[in-house]
């Protein structure tokens, strides 16, 4: 199927880095002579120049963001849209900026996910073109339990469970709708919203590498990833 609808990506970065130990949040960072969230909308303009890029950040960090932009001569074109009180509030701001008459796609990416595949972008609006939704998953790896209550646990099997990255991309009149609800508890990630609406969610293969950046210890990962790409600067 060919898929020629106007294409958005929703960049959504509103981590304060307090895992990271730093009082630089996580997504300002440094890895390979850049910040974290430069590396991360490269990649969505990489895959396609004419995708309509929305950064979803808290206003009090336009300004350093901005300074950010001019230091390192950054000029990937997007549009910086101000975060809400949650990642509910923030995804929701982003897509509000969208025209409510504007059909086509929209991919919700964490900021702090620079590692995402130009492939898995691809088949994440394919996908959504076709079924309404992708959701990036990988396999796990290790053996898991289930803890209860009263300390014990319980054998699952792996086979039966995946492990959910971003990008999330839907159908944009769909996941709008969706997030005219109010926000609710288990709300823990994009997929769970438009889940709400009774819709069912379909899963694409995302790539291991495309972890979220939360600890320093994965900032060491990512500079590896980075030195194996040949993009240390």
């Amino acid at each position: 199927m060919k898929n020629n609808q106007v294409k958005y990506a929703v960049i959504v970065a509103g981590g304060s880095g307090v895992r990271m130990g730093g009082e630089v949040a996580k997504q300002f960072l440094p890895i390979g002579g850049l910040p974290v969230l430069m590396h991360t909308l490269q990649v969505f303009y990489d895959y396609d120049t004419d995708l309509n890029l929305i950064l979803v950040l808290p206003n009090s960090q336009f300004d350093y963001w901005e300074k950010l932009c001019v230091e390192y001569n950054f000029n990937v074109p997007h549009q910086l849209i101000q975060g809400g009180a949650s990642r509910f509030g923030s995804v929701k701001n982003g897509l509000n900026s969208i025209p409510d008459n504007e059909a086509g796609l929209v991919a919700i990416h964490d900021g702090v996910r620079p590692f995402v595949s130009e492939k898995v972008i691809h088949e994440s609006y394919l996908t959504a073109a076709k079924e309404g939704s992708a959701i990036a998953v990988v396999d796990l790896k290790d053996s898991i339990r289930k803890v209860k209550a009263n300390g014990s646990s319980q054998f699952k099997n792996r086979d039966e469970f995946r492990l959910v990255q971003t990008p999330q991309t839907f159908q944009l009149a769909r996941i709008k709708s969706a997030f005219l609800t109010e926000e609710k508890p288990y709300f823990t990630d994009d997929a769970t919203v438009y889940e709400n609406m009774g819709w069912e969610v379909r899963l694409i293969m995302g790539n291991r590498e495309n972890i979220k950046l939360t600890t320093p210890e994965d900032l060491s990962y990512a500079s590896f990833l980075l030195a194996e790409k040949g993009k240390i600067i």
